[in-house]
């Protein structure tokens, strides 16, 4: 097996420029060089994230799956307990006097339920935090005369 050979000249993308090489290099050329750098790292970027978020996302999908089974199950509890619960009022007093206490009773859990989601609703806030790092983009692209030495 043979071993390719590489250009004298060659350096891997994002690799560090030696003093010479700048020294040597147009501005034009610099330029370039420091797009192509941009445009390497942000496509990489983009990529790390698509292949971060097909991760979670697998992840997010089957808790999901799971909390919904849950959720399945726990309906079926809350519905025959409602339907013995029913059954053993009929016993004491008519059949569509016990229906009706227990719906009073569902009625008075979702009015809760629905207070408390109403409250957590309200304090959802969006992604802040990177909105903030995003609006800072720009500024770490501008030049800060004061921090470069010489």
């Amino acid at each position: 097996m043979t071993v390719p050979t590489q250009d004298p000249g060659y350096r891997p993308v994002g690799a560090p420029h030696t003093a010479d090489e700048v020294r040597s290099s147009s501005i034009g050329e610099l330029m370039r060089q420091v797009t192509s750098d941009l445009s390497t790292l942000m496509r990489q970027e983009v990529e790390l994230a698509k292949a971060e978020i097909r991760q979670e996302g697998k992840k997010a999908g089957k808790a999901a799956g799971l909390f919904g089974g849950a959720g399945f199950g726990g309906y079926m509890v809350a519905l025959f307990l409602s339907i013995a619960l029913w059954a053993g009022l009929s016993n004491v007093m008519d059949a569509g006097w016990a229906a009706l206490i227990v719906a009073v009773i569902w009625g008075a859990i979702a009015a809760v339920l629905y207070s408390m989601a109403k409250k957590n609703a309200q304090r959802v806030r969006g992604l802040k935090q990177t909105n903030d790092s995003v609006q800072r983009i720009p500024d770490a692209l501008k030049p800060h005369p004061e921090g470069v030495t010489r």
